[in-house]
């Protein structure tokens, strides 16, 4: 079992930067994958970023060079860094722990809350 607690959304420009922090319940160096999913509106969660037990990454196409996902072992923290953010980045984005495929698409065993990106001039 894993509790994930997020933060730092928030109402931003297009063009500017966010920092998304997950603090996990238990280390993050013993969770099999963590990520980031989102879900705007109208659309179905997709994965943002995932980082694996080894600190291997994978990016969706849609914010590859532009967000980093990353993480502090000694603070349980998994961080999302945006940069450049689009009006199509607004989301509730979710962190994630114990990433796996499911119906051939990536989806996860636990979650945070939740925390709302909104990219908006």
């Amino acid at each position: 079992q894993v509790q994930l607690v997020e933060s730092g959304g928030d109402l931003v420009q297009p063009g500017g930067t966010l920092r998304l922090s997950c603090v996990a319940s238990k280390s993050i160096l013993s969770i099999n994958g963590m990520g980031w999913f989102r879900q705007a509106p109208g659309k179905q969660r997709e994965l943002v970023a995932e980082m694996s037990r080894g600190g291997t990454t994978n990016y969706a196409d849609s914010v590859k060079g532009r967000f980093t996902i990353s993480r502090d072992s000694e603070k349980n923290t998994v961080y999302l860094q945006m940069n450049s953010l689009k009006p199509e980045d607004t989301a509730v984005y979710y962190c994630a722990a114990d990433n796996f495929i499911q119906r051939g698409r990536p989806w996860a065993r636990y979650w945070g809350q939740g925390t709302q990106v909104t990219v908006s001039s």
